[in-house]
């Protein structure tokens, strides 16, 4: 089976289904469902009532029982590539990443994989926390399909979370001259030059994708959240400001611009409105550890000892539930 030529059916929009927010450690977020074809469906090895089913299930976004369809599929042709790829994409879909990877994999066995059902395989084993296993599925698809922006972009992902910041800068501006208004591709460089220290070359960075987003119905609150944290730590407190308010324009809900403006609040000693950003944050994101250190750290300049004490006891539990789920 020619690996670029496979059936509608494998899920040919998921490359655009998935966005990662920002490079810190989000789930996959869904954006549509992907249209399953009747002509595509017919290709199954499904009988007609099966299919009929399969098609309901998708318009209706059931996709546990889309899941139990195929997997009954699979029980009387245990060796189709087409259902394995197919109940991998719903998998997926369904955040069930291992089953997804699995099914991937089985299928590999039987022919070679689809690009789309690779990619589906990679951010599988992102969300895994396996990004050396991503890694060499990316490979392939960059080297299978080089016009395609999405898969250095990824490696510039990867190379950002392995702190080898200079190959992310790399696969990132490969990104960008494949599709210059890759919004995500700018964020992902200026993340990676706040981190080599390029002040000035992550601004201009965060400014496009910033620009970029404000293009978006409904706007992405990262690049912003992006641009106004690194203009905190530069003490731009103006700027900031603005940019952190653009981040909650998008997403009022959003805990990590609660938190950048509850420590920007903390540095113009604006504590009590520090301390409301800072418990929204905690309120919306209840495993997010940075907001109960810093309201510790403000109870105790208030002289509030327990109240410290019990934000830092919060903090330094969080941060240890997380070590626990930190990437491999």
């Amino acid at each position: 089976m020619n690996a670029k030529k496979a059936p509608a059916v494998l899920f040919s929009a998921l490359a655009a289904l998935v966005c990662w927010a920002g490079g810190r450690g989000q789930q996959p977020q869904l954006l549509e469902v992907p249209g399953i074809a009747p002509s595509a469906l017919k290709r199954l090895p499904l009988d007609a009532e099966s299919q009929a089913a399969l098609e309901k299930s998708f318009k209706a976004r059931d996709f546990k029982r889309a899941e139990i369809i195929l997997l009954k599929g699979l029980e009387r042709t245990p060796k189709s590539p087409q259902l394995l790829t197919l109940v991998g994409g719903v998998f997926f879909l369904d955040g069930e990443y291992l089953n997804s990877a699995v099914a991937m994999k089985k299928a590999e066995a039987l022919a070679p994989l689809d690009d789309r059902s690779r990619f589906t395989l990679a951010m599988a084993y992102v969300t895994l926390n396996h990004r050396d296993w991503a890694r060499p599925e990316l490979e392939k698809l960059a080297g299978s399909d080089p016009q395609n922006a999405i898969y250095p972009y990824w490696l510039s992902r990867l190379d950002y979370d392995a702190m080898d910041f200079n190959s992310a800068v790399r696969h990132a501006q490969k990104a960008l001259e494949l599709n210059p208004d890759f919004l995500k591709a700018y964020d992902n460089l200026g993340l990676c030059y706040e981190a080599l220290g390029q002040y000035e070359r992550a601004i201009q960075a965060y400014s496009k994708a910033v620009r970029l987003s404000q293009k978006d119905r409904p706007c992405s609150p990262w690049p912003s959240l992006d641009f106004g944290a690194l203009l905190v730590k530069l003490d731009r407190l103006g700027a900031a400001e603005e940019s952190l308010k653009q981040s909650l324009a998008c997403d009022p809900k959003f805990p990590r611009a609660h938190y950048q403006m509850g420590l920007l609040l903390e540095k113009q000693r604006n504590d009590d409105q520090a301390i409301s950003e800072l418990k929204r944050a905690a309120a919306l994101d209840p495993g997010y550890a940075d907001p109960h250190y810093l309201l510790g750290r403000i109870y105790q300049r208030q002289g509030d000892k327990q109240k410290a004490a019990e934000a830092l006891s919060n903090f330094q539990q969080l941060k240890k539930a997380e070590s626990h789920q930190r990437p491999r």
